[in-house]
């Protein structure tokens, strides 16, 4: 197989991964309960209530009377009405490249209500379908003071001898907060609640293209499942109802993620449900009784923020998996610690992509040497090919028994162009998802005109350099197509991928560039060598 036909199995590699991939993201498969879990309510009537039969608050307007509560990385704002977060803004990440404004996570805007909710309901609860708690305060504004590590910011309710405390608890650098709940009991009997956490948006599109692919929707981690997406398709269709010891409930989108991590030693349960335009998933806690004179505390971790999968993976178990490298996360994992520890030493994303592709093309180079060689013997025997074919005619089975056996003689396997060809497609299509999930990269520049490599090139230059190269690459490739219908094929391939290219990352564009200058430097090392040993002939 020579190099114009692997050029055509690229493409086709390429355009059914992507054909595949949106395939995916339209029709994925339904999540199905395993060990102790349990998905329930087909019917798509969503239960909306706790395990005890306690209706859970539907709250769809907020009251405004908000707090705001600042760290080095985030900003805040609460409504004193139940204690929601109805505003996250990332302190460390513009909204646009080169705003001065912060991304806002959170936010609760007409059109468009996305927003952290937790409480208390039960027999001795502070939130029902009724009304919620107003929770008072002792300022407006608390903010991390310098040198300080943690901030607390209390919200207390009094109700019948009980002194609710719900408090945000914020850490230096973080984007895990603790919400605690403070149940102290002076009434004279014992009290039961429950605490609940969920999150809240307006159903939607999953978003992405075929180009990216990206999701926005629902996920969840149980005890049996480490990662599945919940699509607001799914939270319509039917409710998710499991039980867990270990997990959580998240919300992702691009590069970010919220997510609730209930903090209890027995079985929590995951939820979801949709009503009215909104997409709910959450997690309740374990039924708790606080005894007359005692108190007791309830712990759920809100994480909102993006997708570091470090300090994810610190945060919850299996959080990180919320940065998604699809099945090739095997490789794409490695591949992204090897281009962060890369960039950690360049300090540019870049630069580290570049290096990062001279590392695996010369990892690769063997078998890129035994790819052209043998398509230099597969060149030396046409001849004798062309002559069989005259001499067998229309004989299929005699040719290709004949073909076998001179393959055999001259020590030449026909497949041996191919194998180095299926090998790089899934290194680029897992570094196509390490690239595509990677929020380091996000607004990240290169140099010049290259200001974001997550972003397509604005003037598209790389990817036409990109389909020049590939051009060069066909031009120095001896073929041995005769049929003018292929050789147009193989001529508009370029063209193909230039066109493909251009709604890319320029991120992976650069690595395709640079992939392509790597082979045309190894193409002529090897030619030169081949053509000392009488292997190479135009």
């Amino acid at each position: 197989m020579d190099s114009q036909r692997n050029i055509l199995l690229i493409a086709l590699l390429f355009v059914s991964f992507l054909l595949f991939q949106q395939w995916n993201m339209d029709n994925s498969p339904q999540p199905q309960g395993q060990g102790t879990e349990q998905q329930v309510n087909n019917s798509g009537d969503v239960p909306s209530h706790s395990g005890d039969g306690q209706p859970i608050p539907d709250q769809e307007t907020t009251s405004k009377d908000l707090i705001t509560i600042n760290t080095d990385v985030l900003a805040l704002s609460v409504d004193t009405l139940g204690g929601d977060v109805t505003e996250a803004k990332l302190l460390a990440y513009d909204n646009e490249l080169d705003s001065a404004d912060p991304f806002i996570l959170l936010k609760d805007e007409p059109g468009l209500s996305y927003i952290a909710q937790s409480g208390l309901i039960g027999a001795n609860g502070i939130d029902s379908a009724n009304g919620r708690a107003q929770l008072a305060v002792t300022a407006k504004d608390f903010t991390l003071a310098d040198g300080q590590d943690e901030l607390r910011v209390p919200m207390t309710y009094v109700k019948d001898g009980i002194t609710y405390t719900k408090t945000f608890v914020l850490k230096r650098g973080s984007y895990a907060v603790d919400v605690e709940y403070t149940i102290d009991n002076q009434s004279a009997s014992a009290a039961s609640v429950q605490m609940y956490a969920q999150l809240r948006q307006n159903l939607m599109d999953d978003g992405g293209s075929l180009t990216m692919p990206t999701y926005r929707g629902g996920a969840y981690s149980t005890d049996t499942t480490n990662y599945k997406k919940y699509s607001f398709d799914d939270m319509q269709d039917k409710s998710l109802n499991m039980t867990t010891t270990n997990g959580w409930a998240a919300m992702l989108q691009h590069y970010f993620v919220s997510a609730w991590i209930p903090r209890s030693e027995e079985a929590s349960n995951l939820f979801t449900r949709a009503s009215n335009g909104l997409g709910y998933i959450g997690v309740r806690l374990p039924t708790t009784t606080i005894a007359a004179g005692t108190e007791q505390t309830l712990t759920a971790t809100l994480w909102v923020g993006p997708k570091l999968q470090k300090e994810m993976e610190a945060t919850a178990a299996n959080l990180n998996l919320t940065v998604d490298y699809g099945w090739l996360w095997f490789i794409a994992s490695p591949l992204h610690k090897l281009l962060s520890f890369i960039q950690g030493i360049v300090g540019n994303w870049g630069i580290a992509i570049m290096m990062l592709t001279f590392i695996v093309r010369g990892a690769m180079y063997p078998l890129t040497k035994a790819q052209y060689t043998s398509m230099a013997k597969m060149r030396m025997l046409q001849p004798k090919l062309t002559a069989m074919r005259e001499r067998l005619g229309d004989d299929r089975q005699r040719m290709s028994q004949e073909m076998m056996e001179l393959y055999k003689k001259e020590k030449v396997n026909p497949l041996g162009g191919c194998l180095p060809i299926v090998l790089q497609m899934p290194i680029f299509i897992a570094l196509y998802w390490s690239l595509m999930e990677s929020v380091e990269l996000r607004h990240s520049p290169f140099f010049g005109w290259i200001h974001d490599l997550s972003a397509q090139d604005p003037y598209y230059i790389l990817p036409l350099l990109m389909g020049v190269s590939m051009f060069m690459i066909q031009k120095m490739s001896p073929t041995t197509v005769t049929d003018p219908m292929q050789q147009k094929i193989m001529t508009f391939m370029p063209v193909m991928f230039t066109f493909f290219f251009l709604f890319f990352p320029s991120g992976l564009v650069l690595y395709w560039l640079v992939s392509n200058v790597v082979t045309l430097l190894q193409q002529t090392l090897i030619y030169r060598s081949l053509e000392k040993k009488g292997l190479h002939s135009k």
